[in-house]
């Protein structure tokens, strides 16, 4: 931990020196977070952000930005397509960005020696070349898959991740058209960028869940987890529903604020008895709550919690046809009312015997 304060305070304080007219910025930093603010010559603010994960440097950091500057954001998506190290991304932001934003940064920080220590992380002039925009990646891709029959299962896969995405694009497009909210800059972004890592991680590629945006509304999610603990009863339970229902339907809505605010997460169905599933299909966990949330938290690690969570709580699916079915307005007055009791009384941790 301690190594990770010096490396965020020794990149923060390069930052902050880099550049005599203030237009690097350090907005705010701990080990979860770094937010920098970007000014460019005509005074537009282009904010940045990291977060950290706890398994820093093995896991790389999350990068998201509120910018519509196209450069601004194909480096950002650079950044967690080939992931680096705090120091190597910051480095490659401010080189990659200071001619573009007129940052006229001096050569501290662009000195070499700011990725010593980073030498699996390095990048070369080359990558640049290589950066494309979302649109080019979604023709580039879609061109290698002219014919579906002919090309592998995994490529067939990718095309329609690829397509899904540009649907959800041309969708939030068309509503900020038209004049229309479509929840925040910020919380758009990175739920798109989220999905991105869901689409590409080995728990999604292997069927361990999947997911589905709901209406074309990237705020709304319907997660299918379909394996949990092979040795746990839930597993069995799952594995004797009709072959076209194996799977825990989840629903996921995202606020406004976020990745500063937890989403809501409820059991749409099956019903369950224990894993903490409560009323409604409300799920009763700390890191769902807003005194429990981080906004370094991704959401693919947040489901298989939510996985883990179910065994550990000995859930088992209710197989009687007199229970009512769960609906979104009880699971969300549950939360609240759990919410608020925990606040008050805080969380238990259960006794190890208890998984």
């Amino acid at each position: 931990m301690q190594s990770l304060r010096n490396e965020i305070d020794e990149i923060c304080d390069r930052l902050t020196k880099c550049t005599e007219n203030g237009r690097v910025r350090v907005v705010s930093k701990n080990v979860d977070e770094v937010i920098l603010e970007l000014i460019d010559d005509h005074n537009n603010q282009h904010s940045v952000t990291c977060n950290v994960y706890e398994g820093y440097p093995e896991q790389s950091p999350l990068w998201y930005t509120t910018s519509d500057h196209n450069l601004v954001i194909s480096t950002i998506d650079h950044l967690n397509e080939h992931g680096r190290s705090i120091t190597s991304a910051c480095q490659y932001i401010v080189s990659r960005l200071n001619a573009a934003l007129h940052l006229e940064c001096g050569g501290d920080i662009l000195d070499s020696s700011c990725t010593a220590s980073d030498e699996t992380n390095n990048f070369s002039a080359d990558d640049e070349d290589d950066l494309l925009s979302d649109e080019e990646y979604f023709e580039d891709n879609m061109d290698c898959v002219e014919d579906p029959a002919s090309q592998s299962e995994e490529l067939q896969l990718a095309a329609e991740q690829l397509s899904a995405l540009e649907k959800l694009k041309k969708s939030i497009r068309s509503v900020e058209e038209n004049g229309l909210v479509y929840g925040s800059v910020q919380a758009t972004d990175r739920i798109m960028k989220e999905l991105k890592l869901i689409y590409k991680s080995a728990s999604y590629k292997t069927g361990v869940y999947s997911v589905n945006v709901t209406d074309d509304s990237i705020y709304k999610w319907d997660v299918y987890l379909k394996k949990v603990d092979p040795d746990s009863p839930l597993m069995g339970d799952i594995a004797k529903l009709p072959a076209e229902s194996q799977y825990i339907h989840l629903g996921i809505m995202f606020a406004d604020d976020f990745p500063f605010a937890p989403p809501f997460v409820r059991v749409i169905r099956p019903l369950i008895t224990g894993g903490y599933v409560l009323s409604g299909g409300a799920i009763c966990m700390e890191v769902l709550t807003k005194q429990g949330w981080s906004s370094a938290y991704s959401i693919e690690s947040l489901i298989l919690q939510i996985s883990a969570t179910l065994v550990k709580g000995k859930a088992r699916i209710k197989t009687a046809q007199n229970h009512q079915p769960y609906t979104f307005e009880l699971a969300l007055h549950t939360f609240k009312a759990l919410s608020e009791n925990h606040q008050q009384n805080g969380w238990v941790t259960p006794p190890q015997a208890e998984g």
